[in-house]
């Protein structure tokens, strides 16, 4: 290792110990002071001759980063450094604030001793330490198995405590860990740049929705969003080696299966630190495993030395295009040798190969230095002259140097006797950062990628994009119509004839859909098991088997009868050639539970599915023998529809910038609740009170904490989510974007599950049982006060004040899946829309025709959890109207008296609301007479839909338009195969 990268890595251990994990607390509590314990035994340890002048950029890096994540704290001039007031004993008052909600956690009194915390701090922290061959330290390892287990310690009393320790108990909005990565960032780009000068590098990999819309199959859409986070991965991989995983502050790579998989097989940290993780256990050996996950985006923003920013940003882009390439050219490779064809260079399809992939993936960059932006003087306040010139294009006179929070710190130090911090460079990250937002939005603008003349192509296109030359290796192949090449001696066609499985029979795709058709199994073989040696195997679950899946469930739950047919179907799915499908997790769960189920019935569950599918016929009126058997095997027609869901964050550009009114909090809602009440005392000035009331500034804290937090969500819960405690199947999860499959009985809860799991929101018992899923199988699940704590793992999440839109389409599993696609593109627009951001759109798609679109906001107002929302209302109707004596009559007999309701000029608003709920009281009550329970829930879930219908936020939704959709799709959901009711 040179000299400079030694350094480098030197410097960022070196800050990974300048403050101790534990400083919260022992502060105030230890007598040696907090830099007594953990961090002098770490630094004998390591540095048993110092750092020499590395202890400089330590230094310099830990104040900027205290200045980029903390608010300045006034405090008077008779005060001295440390007055008692501005302290805060968090042992005896824990309490931590949500970063970006502003929520106030107050936590039990601690009772542990602050010399154990100390002995298990120093103990993990040692543990640490990786060695070399002749057993010293070996620093650029340690440094990162520090970054990567430093926060996770396995000690009774501290384990879900340490991972959320603050770093400044007076502003506890923050935690020690992104205190620790921040100055360790910093700490790298001083000592590895000349000038010893910081720059925000902000890059971007795409096209992104193009190139996952693209797709005929569920497996094409994993795998456009699967390698889309992989080729992420393969430019993060190019900063991660050089500058140290820490220096990525968007996004948050700690945890990531993929930079675990590098730590420990590329880097060399010790393979027994990972055996818990998840993607490491033996017991997980399917695309449940994590690895599987599309977790990262496209989007990144590091600090890197500033004079190496820009070759940084190039070899990103050499490396994600070469990526790309080599393996495409590689699947090309092995395409060719299935057909039988000599791999010969001047074959056509490599030189439409490379001129396909030139340009791609389209990368975009830009980079911001601290200086000369940023002067800083010596007991003085930052010169932003330079900043201001070259900010004002885009902001003018507004931006971070406008706001209350920089006016006040630039003024003179002195207000009547209160003083603030003398600001250092780091405070100015949130100038630096908009700057860069901007940049980076102005080189997007500009089109980087090749323009070929005339398309450079003249043959039949692709199959799956229609945009390319399929690949050939006779360019005679490519005048040959669709219709009569299925005979020709293609590529493809010899290819599928003699290695069936390698693609689609009769398709031809060009090189990027060969890229993403390939994918999965590329991934699976090459990448896991040649590269890594982790046999894995990966499940299709069709729309046809998720469909059919409700009615296996309710089979199982009936305890799976098995009559004379279904004997008959054992012998069809025994018989050579048999196939088994691919069942959602939950069903398979339930299946080999225990000895509840034997062999007959675990193969009539996997193979039914298979044989319908086999023996189907194009006519739906048509009949067969292995339909028959399944109507009587299950007790009624199989369900043919399933739902295809889509939810998104709001505002997610708006919670990164800080820009919007809606996503900011207030600067003293950071502070200590202690300090708070004690600030009213000692500074009643005006000029106090605007910097108090002036939105929090952006910070790497923030950014850190919403990165985690889309991590936690996306990596953890959603599959929890969609594959436990529904019938689903997880298509991609990158941050704050989900797209699932889910059984069409389990479409509402899935849906509420994911809105509330995005922000944090308590799910009651209320709502749970209403939408009849269960959160303590296969392990617990509690939600709330913005986390998650999942099988005892807690989980910050972005918090209550973030919101989700939510498109769903229910189809018939034999509709096209591009027409099923576009139709919930647009359902979750119109959520966005229509809906005005935090709603869901429902769109029902029947096959004989027509589509009901029905869209709702998530909560009328800003309540704390989905009780009492349009979504309960729509799952309590659709419970009700499967129940034995409901009948759905209810739907359609109001449905044909809400078209001659009074307009509004004709009724006042009110009375109009009252009169709707009279005429849905009455009609529920008459379809169910029977059911005393019904007639008591009638009166109010006709107010509760009533209420929806005429709620101000519907304002250009007409009320009758309203509830006759929420009754269209109530009915359909509670109809016999699919209903709620044995729940």
């Amino acid at each position: 290792m040179s000299e400079p990268t030694q350094n480098i890595w030197l410097a960022k251990l070196a800050a990974w110990t300048h403050d101790p994990a534990e400083k919260a607390l022992v502060l105030l509590r230890d007598p040696a002071g907090h830099e007594g314990g953990t961090v002098r035994e770490l630094q004998q340890t390591l540095f048993p001759s110092g750092i020499g002048s590395l202890a400089a950029h330590v230094k310099r890096a830990d104040h900027w980063a205290s200045a980029a994540d903390r608010p300045q704290f006034p405090r008077d001039s008779k005060d001295g450094r440390y007055a008692a007031w501005t302290q805060v004993r968090f042992s005896e008052s824990p309490t931590l604030i949500h970063p970006l909600s502003g929520t106030a956690y107050p936590l039990r009194k601690l009772e542990i001793e602050a010399a154990h915390i100390k002995a298990a701090s120093t103990a993990h922290f040692k543990g640490l330490i990786e060695r070399d061959a002749n057993g010293q330290p070996d620093i650029r390892k340690t440094a990162l198995a520090f970054w990567r287990f430093g926060p996770e310690i396995d000690t009774d009393g501290l384990r879900a405590l340490w991972q959320l320790l603050p770093a400044d108990t007076r502003i506890p909005d923050h935690t020690i860990w992104t205190h620790l990565d921040l100055s360790a960032a910093f700490a790298s780009s001083f000592a590895a740049d000349e000038s010893a000068n910081p720059a925000l590098l902000s890059m971007s990999f795409g096209p992104v929705q193009d190139f996952i819309a693209q797709a005929r199959t569920t497996s094409d859409l994993w795998a456009g969003s699967h390698l889309l986070s992989r080729i992420a991965w393969q430019g993060l991989k190019v900063i991660c080696e050089r500058l140290g995983p820490d220096a990525v502050i968007f996004p948050q790579l700690r945890g990531v299966p993929l930079v675990d998989l590098w730590l420990r097989d590329e880097v060399g940290i010790h393979a027994d630190r990972f055996a818990q993780c998840e993607w490491a256990k033996d017991s997980n050996r399917t695309d449940a495993n994590p690895l599987f996950a599309a977790a990262l985006p496209n989007k990144l923003v590091a600090i890197v030395p500033a004079a190496q920013a820009r070759e940084l940003a190039e070899a990103v882009t050499r490396a994600v295009r070469d990526f790309v390439r080599d393996t495409a050219a590689a699947m090309l490779a092995d395409l060719l040798e299935a057909a039988g064809i000599t791999n010969n260079p001047e074959l056509p399809c490599h030189s439409q190969l490379a001129a396909q992939l030139d340009g791609f993936p389209e990368v975009h960059w830009a980079v911001v230095p601290f200086a000369p932006l940023v002067e800083e003087r010596t007991g003085e306040v930052p010169n932003t002259t330079e900043l201001k010139n070259a900010s004002s294009p885009f902001f003018g006179d507004g931006g971070f140097l406008a706001s209350p929070a920089w006016q006040r710190l630039s003024r003179p130090l002195d207000l009547e006797g209160t003083q603030f911090y003398r600001p250092n460079a780091g405070v100015l990250y949130p100038a630096i950062y908009e700057l860069l937002d901007r940049l980076a939005a102005s080189a997007k603008s500009v089109r980087t990628a090749p323009q070929r003349p005339n398309g450079g192509e003249q043959g039949y296109r692709c199959d799956l994009t229609g945009e390319a030359e399929w690949l050939t290796h006779d360019r005679a192949h490519l005048t040959i119509p669709k219709g009569e090449r299925k005979q020709a001696p293609t590529l493809w066609n010899l290819a599928a004839e003699r290695r069936p499985g390698i693609s689609r029979k009769d398709e031809h795709l060009s090189a990027l859909a060969m890229l993403k058709r390939l994918w999965p199994s590329w991934f699976v073989k090459q990448e896991l098991g040649e590269s890594f040696g982790i046999d894995t195997q990966r499940f299709v679950i069709s729309t046809h088997t998720l469909a059919i899946s409700t009615s296996l469930e309710r089979w199982l739950a009936a305890g799976a009868p098995v009559d004379k047919g279904a004997r008959e179907l054992l012998d069809k799915a025994r018989a050579p050639g048999s196939e088994r499908a691919a069942l959602p997790r939950r069903l398979v769960r339930t299946l080999y539970r225990g000895k509840e189920f034997d062999d007959d019935q675990r193969t009539l569950a996997r193979a039914l599915p298979a044989l319908m599918e086999r023996d189907a016929s194009d006519d739906p009126e048509a009949r067969n023998d292995t339909a028959d058997l399944a109507f009587k095997l299950l007790g009624g027609k199989p369900e043919a529809y399933y739902a295809l869901i889509l939810l998104d964050g709001d505002k997610m550009g708006a919670w990164i910038s800080g820009t919007d009114d809606a996503v900011q909090i207030k600067t003293r809602t950071t502070f200590h609740p202690q300090i708070r009440e004690r600030m009213k005392a000692h500074f009643t000035r005006t000029e106090h009170q605007d910097y108090l009331d002036a939105p929090r500034a952006v910070s790497p804290s923030r950014h850190m904490a919403i990165s985690s937090a889309l991590n936690a969500f996306a990596l953890t819960l959603a599959q929890d989510i969609v594959e436990n405690r529904c019938k689903g199947k997880l298509i991609y999860a990158g941050g704050d974007d989900v797209m699932a499959l889910v059984a069409v009985d389990d479409l509402l809860a899935c849906l509420s599950l994911l809105r509330a799991a995005y922000g944090g929101l308590p799910v009651t018992d209320t709502l749970r049982d209403t939408l009849g899923v269960d959160l303590t199988r296969p392990t617990e699940l509690r939600l709330g006060g913005g986390h998650a704590v999942l099988d005892g793992k807690l989980l910050r999440l972005m918090g209550e004040r973030a919101t989700a839109s939510a498109g769903a389409v229910i189809a018939h599993h034999s509709a096209p899946l591009g027409a099923v696609l576009r139709s919930l593109r647009q359902a979750e627009k119109r959520a966005k829309n229509r809906g005005g951001r935090d709603a869901f759109s429902i769109t029902l798609l029947k096959r004989g025709g027509g589509a009901t679109e029905l869209t709702l906001p998530w909560r009328l107002a800003d309540a704390p959890t989905l009780d009492d929302s349009p979504m309960q209302a729509l799952a309590a109707l659709t419970r009700l109207f499967a129940g034995d004596d409901t009948s759905r009559k209810a739907a359609y007999v109001t449905q044909g008296w809400l078209p001659h309701l009074p307009s509004a000029a004709q009724m006042p608003r009110e009375e109009l609301q009252a009169l709707v709920t009279r005429n849905l009281t009455y009609q529920i009550k008459r379809q169910s007479a029977g059911d005393p329970v019904a007639q008591a829930q009638a009166p109010l879930l006709a107010d509760k839909l009533a209420s929806v219908a005429f709620h101000p936020r519907l304002g250009d939704t007409s009320p009758a338009e309203t509830v006759r959709d929420v009754l269209a799709v109530a009915e359909f959901l509670a109809r016999e195969s699919r209903a709620l009711k044995d729940r």
